[in-house]
């Protein structure tokens, strides 16, 4: 099943006490996920990326038209998202695919011939970037979320917090992957998506917390260690 979602999207670091205060208010009138239980839920990334990192470049250097490859999974799920984000100037758009673990693990291995058992534009796209690039496995990362959301305008504000990583054991379903911390444990990162505008009454109270908007992806973020230092 194929999904597509196109919208502006923020992300700020904001400390855990507003992170907190900032829950306890939208918990008042806004919805929360349905994953979304006390702190969250578990979320697990599988980023790829072209054997010249073109991916990782294009964010560090600000490129207006860029895109990301991953594979996404949940706690206990036995099945992965294929997804696609392209930044838009100031959108963010979003195609996902949903894969079987096997054919997951496929992607992961190289055999991207998996992508053509799936009769769709966007498969046969991630075909061929993946093959044409001889993109691979760069980075895996786990996060706790907690996402709250309002039909107006499609907002979606989400709450990223005790962020690990590795860059060296690419297996997305094992539940002992060896990893390490890539955000002190008192900040959050928070992502605030929305089409249009941001309706006023959200605004204010996001403008109250002492944050910073950020400009590292997760994906920079999990290459800390292979594009920061060398050895």
């Amino acid at each position: 099943m194929l999904q597509e979602v196109l919208r502006q999207e923020k992300k700020y670091i904001i400390t855990i006490e507003d992170y907190y205060r900032l829950s306890r208010q939208f918990e008042q009138f806004l919805h929360q996920d349905s994953h979304s239980q006390e702190d969250g839920y578990w979320i697990r990334s599988l980023y790829f990326d072209s054997l010249e990192d073109v991916d990782w470049h294009e964010k560090e250097d600000g490129v207006a038209l860029r895109r990301k490859l991953r594979l996404r999974t949940y706690k206990g799920s036995s099945s992965a998202k294929l997804e696609m984000k392209q930044k838009q100037g100031a959108n963010q758009k979003k195609r996902s695919l949903t894969l079987s673990q096997s054919e997951a693990e496929a992607l992961i291995a190289g055999q991207f011939g998996v992508l053509l058992q799936h009769p769709t534009p966007f498969a046969a796209e991630c075909y061929a970037r993946l093959s044409a690039h001889c993109y691979r496995p760069k980075t895996v990362i786990d996060y706790r979320r907690k996402a709250f959301m309002t039909k107006e305008n499609n907002i979606r504000i989400t709450f990223d917090h005790s962020i690990s990583v590795t860059e060296s054991c690419f297996d997305l379903f094992s539940p002992t992957l060896l990893q390490y911390p890539v955000l002190d444990a008192g900040l959050v990162i928070m992502e605030v998506k929305y089409n249009g505008f941001l309706l006023s009454y959200l605004k204010e109270l996001i403008n109250q917390a002492d944050a910073s908007e950020l400009s590292a992806s997760k994906y920079c973020l999990g290459r800390a260690i292979s594009k920061h230092y060398h050895f």
